[in-house]
């Protein structure tokens, strides 16, 4: 098993910028692929980045890629996403997510490939 708990969203002005972080617990982090995910109303739920265990391999969605930056550090059991350059557009509920099966990837990008979620932290970036 293991517990994710996603923290770092708030309201930020177009333009601005936030960290959000994920801390794991219980499953040896330093073994997993992990993922950042968002949802917005009424939206499905879409892959924004994902990092494989040592961080040597990461994976942006189109829509984030030169604005955000994933990273971990397993000596911390936390990930993090640097977002800079924030749209409106980006406004959603952010998600970390936990792969047990696949440490070293290919990063997956869908829901399904994901085992562990974290209850999510909301980012609002208003105009």
């Amino acid at each position: 098993q293991v517990q994710l708990v996603e923290s770092g969203g708030g309201l930020v002005q177009a333009g601005g910028s936030l960290r959000l972080s994920c801390a794991a617990s219980g499953r040896t982090f330093s073994n997993i692929t992990m993922g950042w995910f968002r949802q917005d109303l009424g939206k499905e739920r879409e892959f924004v980045s994902g990092i494989n265990w040592s961080g040597s391999t990461r994976y942006y969605s189109a829509s984030v890629t030169g604005r955000f930056t994933i990273s971990r550090d397993n000596a911390k059991n936390t990930m993090y996403l640097q977002m800079n350059s924030l749209k409106p557009e980006d406004t959603a509920v952010y998600y970390c997510a936990a792969d047990r099966d696949n440490p070293r990837g290919p990063i997956p990008s869908r829901t399904y490939d994901y085992d562990y979620w974290g209850q999510g932290t909301q980012v609002t970036v208003s105009s």
